[in-house]
């Protein structure tokens, strides 16, 4: 039910939403911080077009937990959103534009009556939203336009998909005005995939946008792409006594397209040496039983970036086993395994054309020296810059972040909690 913006700012202040936040955002350090975000959303959208009744969406990051760079290939991933997230003040209009100013960026405007691919918008959120409602309408469901100004601290370049959870909230708001909150949501990720592949031009899997919309741990088989398989994994970190952090190295992403680009297609390559698409249609066995005349054929690199493919789909499997079974030390070594397969044979860690540029080693270094076996880090998301992931025990946390932070500057270091929602309606 939409509410005035200045009637939802007195009920934030009152605190009429303290459990909302909290079941949202699961950490009482954080109340205080959202519940002034919330108000600020609201006061900056009224700033834009005056107090009306609206509407909140939000739509969370992810963070990848196993099966690193396999979902291109068709493979398993065991992912989980955060409790980093967008969150949009939300209006229907009805002139057929959607109008979307994001906090700190020019605004978008997008003609619903256009909705054709245009190249001069390739890489820009003008194609994202465009590319989501071409393709909601396609798939035989309603689009509108709407106003909304929204406002994100799901990290940008970070590997915590800041894009897919934009695509996220596009579709989930359009699911909201237009159909009843009736999208499936692994449908909208898929909707979100489309936008990204077709209208941004970015050849990116489907993990990053059904982990931001589905919500909680979830692991998803991208075996049959068409009817993805998508199973929620009921585990409370918590009662593991461990927290998930990320850290921002600080890396930059300029220039790293190609080395993004070069895994999928070094994968490809080597499933195409026997005749398939992708490496999960080709056969383990055969595969390493051929692997001389494959060094031969395609070169180390490809070969590596296979062999990686193929052992983290065991990881995966064994990740979720060990977290079924409640052997949490089983669940930690097997995140360790992944990160080191990602560092020593997909190589995703630094880029050979900045060997002086190595963040991702330098942090995934002294984790291992603070944390020792207490707990685990990895690499995470894309690679190459931005982020490493840790599971640390609470009693160390402290000390983890400090650590952190001293290396790569205060607030690089954040202690997440797995939300167990994705792509919502708010309010």
């Amino acid at each position: 039910m939409a509410k005035k913006t200045g009637v939802l700012k007195e009920e934030f202040r009152n605190g009429v939403h303290k459990d909302l936040l909290m079941d949202i955002y699961l950490d009482e350090n954080v109340l205080e911080y959202q519940t002034e975000r919330y108000i600020k959303a609201l006061e900056s959208y009224e700033e834009l077009y005056g107090e009306q009744e609206v509407e909140i969406y939000s739509a969370p990051g992810r963070s990848e937990v196993g099966g690193n760079h396999t979902d291109h290939q068709h493979g398993k991933v065991l992912a989980a959103s955060i409790n980093l997230d967008i969150i949009a003040v939300v209006s229907p209009r009805e002139d057929g534009v959607i109008e979307v100013k994001s906090e700190g960026y020019p605004k978008t405007v997008v003609e619903l009556s256009s909705l054709e691919v245009d190249k001069k918008e390739e890489g820009t959120s003008t194609a994202l939203i465009r590319g989501v409602a071409a393709r909601i309408k396609e798939m035989g469901h309603k689009i509108g336009g709407f106003q909304a100004y929204a406002t994100s601290d799901v990290l940008s370049g970070s590997g915590m998909s800041s894009s897919a959870a934009y695509e996220v909230m596009i579709g989930t708001v359009l699911s909201g005005l237009y159909n009843d909150m009736q999208l499936d949501a692994v449908d909208i990720a898929k909707f979100g995939q489309y936008a990204e592949n077709v209208y941004f031009g970015k050849p990116c899997g489907l993990m990053d946008q059904t982990a931001s919309s589905v919500g909680g741990l979830i692991h998803i088989d991208f075996a049959d792409p068409a009817h993805t398989y998508v199973k929620k994994i009921d585990v409370d970190f918590e009662a593991y006594g461990h927290c998930l952090c990320i850290t921002d190295t600080k890396g930059s992403h300029a220039d790293l397209t190609d080395d993004y680009a070069a895994i999928p297609a070094d994968m490809k390559k080597a499933a195409s040496y026997f005749g398939k698409e992708v490496l999960r249609e080709v056969d383990e066995k055969e595969f390493y039983g051929r692997l001389a005349e494959l060094r031969e054929k395609l070169g180390d690199r490809s070969v590596l970036r296979a062999i990686h493919f193929f052992e983290e789909e065991k990881r995966v499997d064994e990740e979720i086993a060990a977290l079924e079974r409640g052997d949490f030390d089983a669940f930690k070594k097997w995140v360790k395994a992944s990160g080191a397969s990602s560092f020593q044979y997909l190589q995703n860690v630094f880029t050979v054309k900045d060997l002086d540029g190595q963040g991702l080693s330098v942090g995934l270094a002294v984790s291992d020296a603070v944390l020792g076996e207490r707990g685990v880090s990895r690499v995470h998301g894309g690679g190459f810059a931005g982020t490493i992931q840790a599971f640390v025990p609470g009693d160390v946390v402290e000390e983890y972040r400090e650590a952190l932070d001293k290396v790569f500057g205060e607030g690089s270091c954040h202690v997440l909690k797995v939300r167990k929602y994705g792509g919502m309606k708010v309010l």
